[in-house]
């Protein structure tokens, strides 16, 4: 209320004016003030006179205000802010180079280009809100800007910028596109979902018609390719398998179903499947007025199977208004396999391997795995998955050596990505494998990039947490963690592990304990 208050007087008194806006905060402070209040004060202090202005006034900027740990900074030019931001950033890597034998002191800036409202000395508005969002989801020495400010200066600016997609800030109606600048090992990855921002849909057990129990697997593995294939959308929040498959062979509410799992939209269907033809039907429930959206029914044969997968996905993305980014409608189509017996291995695979992280599980899935491989060595999906049975054995000591069982899961994550780059599950399998092999600069790379393939992946958010965790990044751990415990409501018990853990990690001792 107070906030309003101050934005209304301001807009009374005060005129508005486009500018660059420049937030920048100290990462870790609380801790820092808990270990040393008067030392990290001091240092603040140091960095505002000896670091921070000199660049701001060569960038012809102007210090709004400094607020203990942060800074708030207006332009003019949005390059000068971009600039400035940078030259921070490139300051402070030499101020830390020089604190031999002390902890660095870090900051994380945003920077966004709008409207704001003047009172007095201070700025006031969305414009300053965004700015300040992005910092707080910017990596350390990093920065974060928005679509707007990137527009602006590409081609006058020598800094290299990534893209990192839509993100949905707190108390900002609409997405907002961001792009990144930082080292390495700087964080990509999506921000914790909000379900009131985004569609929403859980996708159902299709139902078995053709009174042959062994169809359940061909079903099975239909529904989990659809899911895998829309978890790739930034704009969509889609529930993993694992919770979606606890209402498997129940009959159900459509509109309690989504209650329960937080979610807007329901996929369900059937499937009958008798030689080399097939029944598909589908239909899609938005649970709000329990009304459907969408249905159909596909008669075809069981080579039409992937042409069905990719005509699917495309009407549910089109029918729920998602916003597709740049590069996500040539994601939005299956990729497992173009062979369908090798297919058919791969579902009988994976319907033990989604049972449980044992070696008798995991095991029966390898060598289904393996004779769909050999009928398709051009899959990148089969690639990675035979790479993840090779790190759990690595990882548990199941068959092999340890050296060995690397090697083979290295070889199989490398082959993956040789054969496509952009295959979420080739980067999540090359990040624990190079966990477990110590590389933690490019375990991290992996799993973030993973992530941010797919976005919608309870998979690929908690391994990527596991990977954070272990590489002294649990706060970042924490976020992938929480994201994948949102994907998937029913989570397995092995996500409340790997969370507190990085929840300990961070020194959140009671959430962990908890």
């Amino acid at each position: 209320m107070g906030c309003e208050w101050v934005l209304e007087m301001a807009e009374e008194r005060g005129h508005r004016r486009l500018a660059a806006i420049l937030a920048a905060d100290e990462a870790g402070y609380s801790r820092l003030m808990g270990v040393d209040e008067l030392g990290t004060l001091a240092a603040l202090r140091e960095i505002w006179i000896e670091r921070l202005n000199p660049v701001v006034v060569a960038h012809h900027g102007r210090v709004v205000k400094i607020m203990g740990d942060g800074v708030l900074v207006e332009f003019a030019s949005v390059v000068d802010a971009v600039e400035c931001a940078v030259a921070f950033q490139k300051a402070m890597a030499v101020h830390n180079s020089a604190r031999l034998g002390k902890e660095p002191i870090e900051f994380r800036i945003g920077v966004n280009l709008g409207d704001v409202v003047i009172h007095d000395d201070d700025i006031f508005g969305d414009g300053v809100n965004i700015a300040a969002r992005l910092e707080s989801h910017a990596p350390k020495n990093g920065i974060l800007v928005s679509d707007a400010v990137h527009t602006q200066i590409v081609g006058k600016v020598a800094a290299a910028f990534t893209e990192v997609g839509e993100m949905v800030l707190k108390n900002i109606a609409t997405p907002v596109r961001a792009w990144r600048w930082g080292s390495a090992d700087a964080s990509s990855s999506p921000l914790p979902l909000d379900r009131g921002k985004l569609p929403s849909i859980a996708i159902l057990p299709f139902a078995n018609l053709s009174g042959d129990p062994e169809q359940e697997i061909f079903a099975d593995g239909l529904v989990e390719d659809i899911i895998t294939t829309l978890s790739k959308l930034s704009g969509l929040l889609v529930i993993a398998r694992n919770s979606s498959y606890v209402y498997k062979g129940r009959a159900v509410d459509v509109r309690k179903v989504a209650a329960e799992l937080g979610v807007r939209y329901v996929l369900e269907g059937s499937i009958r499947k008798a030689g080399p033809r097939m029944r598909i039907t589908a239909q899609l429930v938005d649970a709000v007025p329990g009304a459907q959206v969408w249905a159909e029914r596909y008669d075809r044969t069981i080579d039409d199977i992937f042409a069905i997968q990719d005509e699917i996905t495309l009407i549910l993305a089109t029918e729920m208004q998602v916003n597709l980014t740049e590069g996500e409608q040539a994601r939005l189509r299956y990729t497992t396999t173009s062979n369908v017996e090798a297919w058919n291995y791969w579902a009988l695979g994976l319907s033990h391997f989604r049972q449980a992280v044992t070696k008798d599980k995991v095991g029966a899935a390898r060598p289904h795995w393996e004779k769909a491989l050999a009928l398709d060595p051009s899959s990148a999906a089969l690639n990675s998955m035979l790479g993840f049975v090779h790190y759990f054995d690595a990882r548990f000591g199941w068959w092999d050596d340890r050296e060995t069982a690397l090697a083979r899961a290295n070889a199989y994550a490398d082959r993956a990505l040789q054969l496509d780059p952009d295959n979420p599950d080739a980067h999540t399998t090359s990040s624990v494998v190079l966990m477990l092999k110590r590389r933690f600069d490019e375990a991290l790379a992996h799993a973030r990039k993973a992530v941010q393939l797919a976005p919608g992946s309870a998979d690929a958010a908690i391994f990527a947490c596991l990977v954070l965790a272990s590489s002294a990044l649990p706060e970042e751990a924490v976020v992938q963690g929480e994201r994948a415990m949102t994907l998937s409501p029913h989570y397995p018990p092995y996500y409340l592990g790997l969370l507190g853990n990085a929840y300990r990690l961070a020194g959140r001792i009671e959430e962990g304990i908890t």
